[in-house]
């Protein structure tokens, strides 16, 4: 696999581009604004998504999708809600057998598909693999140690693509349970912003080592209802995500909940960003499944409320507080 194609320039893309060219491999990065396309080739920087971070010349910007999946492997780092139209955009220039790798995280709004399902539905040709686990673009970009997991039912793939990507400080532990790495990926988007409006109201340290602790009981019980392991969800795509994601500002999910839980409108948060929390598109998606599966998940329906249904948060979090 020496051409890795990655479709998505946001922050982790851009990262992505730099692992793989660390790994030695050719890469073409797309985007869709040209002037991200334009400042990748000419000055080696992504000033919109990932500023102050030179970036490997050898890395190569397209607004083209059809040309950046004309590779050995391609990443899709699309925002989950976009995933489908990404696929199908290449479907018909698609090589059979090409890994479609997910790096997206998210719930599919109105079907409740999982990522790969909509790469079995919308991309049949390609072997979809999900990678997945607690990840900083600008961490990842300076070369500071990371563990991701790779996910794929294909070993020979896995291997592959774990060489292709792999470096000494980028490490891709595989797996073969792609359900339990998404769902991981998915549910923690939505606790982090539980976890957020926890900070924003400033409820203590004890308080979110408690909500962290029942967010990863909820991660479970739909993980493994949905079919998927629960040694995968006591990893790196489970609860190691989900620790690094429920205690960092450079989370954008949680740092969305301390604006909630600030006080600042929904609204006047999304307004003021360029970057996509996916938890906020997720959360109903979540609900809607876990009530398909019949699984209980008290906290992330407590922050669909507050999210999508105009809920009070002082109300919400007393009612928390009042379950047996």
């Amino acid at each position: 696999m020496d051409r890795i194609g990655i479709i998505g320039a946001g922050a982790w893309g851009t990262a992505l581009a730099t692992v793989a060219r660390r790994a030695g491999r050719k890469v073409v990065l797309q985007a869709r604004e040209v002037e991200v396309v334009a400042a990748v080739n000419e000055i080696h920087e992504n000033p919109i998504f990932l500023p102050g971070i030179e970036l490997d010349h050898g890395i190569r910007a397209t607004e083209s999708l059809v040309e950046a999946a004309d590779a050995d492997a391609v990443l899709f780092v699309t925002p989950a809600q976009h995933l489908r139209a990404a696929l199908e955009a290449v479907a018909g220039a698609w090589k059979p057998g090409v890994p479609a790798v997910i790096c997206a995280k998210g719930i599919e709004q109105g079907t409740l598909a999982l990522m790969s399902e909509i790469v079995a539905e919308a991309l049949p040709a390609a072997a979809a693999c999900i990678l997945s686990g607690p990840t900083f673009a600008a961490e990842v970009t300076r070369g500071l140690p990371t563990g991701v997991t790779l996910a794929t039912a294909d070993d020979e793939i896995g291997e592959k693509l774990s060489q292709a990507i792999g470096t000494p400080t980028f490490r891709a532990y595989r797996s073969n349970d792609l359900i339990g790495a998404e769902i991981g990926g998915a549910v923690k988007n939505v606790l982090a912003i539980a976890c957020g409006i926890a900070e924003g109201r400033k409820l203590g340290d004890n308080a979110r080592a408690a909500l962290i602790t029942r967010c990863l009981a909820e991660i479970l019980r739909l993980g493994t209802a949905k079919g998927g392991k629960r040694e995968t969800l006591i990893g790196l795509a489970g609860i190691g995500d989900l620790t690094l994601t429920c205690n960092a500002m450079q989370s954008r999910n949680f740092s969305l909940g301390v604006a909630l839980g600030s006080g600042t409108p929904l609204a006047d948060i999304l307004a003021e960003r360029n970057t996509v929390a996916e938890g906020v598109f997720t959360a109903s998606s979540v609900v809607e499944l876990s009530a398909r599966l019949g699984v209980e998940m008290p906290i992330c329906a407590a922050t669909d409320a507050i999210l999508n249904h105009g809920a009070d948060i002082s109300n919400t979090i007393h009612e928390l507080l009042a379950r047996r």
